[in-house]
């Protein structure tokens, strides 16, 4: 499953360059799917809508850091933790409910971000 980031989150940025997927976002950044990964092309988001992977995506928070789901992979293939969960000093780093994956299916989409 994905990370999510709480409202406990203080903005302090100490998870954002820890993503090997740049999943994670600064509050009212728009996001794509090229940014940080090798994907070029079409890509199939997790609700099954195909986009280009330079399309911009409005943010998912305005307020604090956001974890794009359909980019989160729990640094399945990196490391052995999520790599957010564990630099943040205030645990808000937790899994998301909504987006339940098997580390097969983790594993495919990180195959899928960096090619």
């Amino acid at each position: 499953m994905a990370i999510k980031i709480t409202e406990e989150c203080i903005n302090c940025g100490a998870c954002e360059p820890e993503c090997p997927n740049n999943a994670i976002y600064e509050g009212g950044v728009e996001w794509s799917f090229a940014d940080g990964t090798t994907v070029k092309g079409s890509i199939t988001m997790l609700d099954g809508t195909v986009v280009d992977a330079n399309q911009r995506h409005a943010p998912i928070s305005a307020d604090i850091y956001f974890s794009v789901p359909n980019k989160c992979t729990e640094c399945q293939g990196f490391h052995e933790e999520p790599q957010c969960a564990a630099v943040c000093p205030v645990d808000c780093c937790v899994p998301d409910e909504m987006y339940r994956e098997t580390v097969e299916e983790l594993l495919a989409k990180k195959e899928k971000l960096h090619l």
